[in-house]
């Protein structure tokens, strides 16, 4: 990378101007896309990727447990609404259990000296 001087200031900040619109089209590309775009699995898709049986899927479905989309009396999952519903049930590991207590109890502190 060369070096920047005084003079070359106004030609670099252009530059810089025209990466920033290219990522901010990239982005908003990106955000623009629909949900109907998104992957759409039948409840055997689902299952196979959550890897459990079918009746294991209607059991979560009726006990409102897993995100569904209904559709007369067809059933779709969106992939990514799935992947999200398993990351939502991750269990914490120890180290993070510790670091949040500790947050906890120095807040406490703090604000129990004030």
């Amino acid at each position: 990378m060369e070096t920047l001087t005084f003079e070359k200031l106004p030609e670099a900040v252009s530059k810089l101007q025209e990466k920033l619109t290219d990522i901010e089209q990239l982005l908003l590309a990106a955000s623009n896309h629909p949900a109907e775009t998104e992957e759409l699995l039948t409840i055997s898709q689902a299952a196979k990727f959550l890897n459990l049986s079918n009746p294991t899927i209607y059991g979560k479905v009726s006990r409102k447990e897993i995100p569904v989309n209904k559709q007369g009396k067809r059933l779709y999952f969106y992939k990514s609404e799935l992947a999200e519903w398993i990351k939502a049930g991750r269990k914490k590991t120890v180290m993070e259990i510790r670091q949040e207590a500790d947050q906890f109890i120095n807040t406490r502190r703090r604000s129990n000296h004030h």
